[in-house]
């Protein structure tokens, strides 16, 4: 009896410490460098919010979790939370946009309203509009 309390016991602190050492992990985890990092998919943004109002299932297993590099006029700059910055990208519809945030590294008084711009990003998926995360400028933007 007391060999089987001490197995349990021994198989009990291995998995706290594997526990432990993937959450360590997990939060010290860095998000992929998007500046380098080649694109999955290039499309506009009337393009990508259409394929999320058409077909959303479809669209969310194409786009979740890849990155998407997304071209759209500019409808609106504003900072959100931890001082990141909101580019909101034109679609065409008025219930919905492409939504990019970035890092605070950006200035936001460099993107102006009504220019083409490029964006990539990885893409969250759809709730009323369409989420691009850890974004970065492309050549090509104004």
């Amino acid at each position: 009896m007391r060999k089987n309390l001490k197995l349990a016991l021994i198989a009990l602190a291995v998995l706290a410490v594997a526990g432990v050492a993937a959450g360590y992990y997990l939060y010290n985890l860095k998000p992929r460098d998007l500046g380098k990092a080649k694109s999955d998919f290039v499309i506009t943004s009337v393009e990508l919010q259409r394929s999320f109002e058409e077909d959303e299932v479809a669209a969310t297993a194409r786009y979740t979790n890849k990155i998407v590099e997304v071209t759209g006029e500019v409808a609106s700059v504003e900072r959100g939370e931890n001082n990141t910055v909101n580019i909101s990208l034109k679609t065409g519809s008025d219930f919905s946009s492409v939504i990019c945030t970035f890092p605070s590294e950006i200035n936001p008084e460099l993107i102006k309203v009504g220019s083409q711009i490029s964006v990539r990003g990885e893409c969250s998926g759809y709730l009323m509009d369409v989420l691009l995360n850890n974004c970065v400028l492309s050549e090509g933007s104004d």
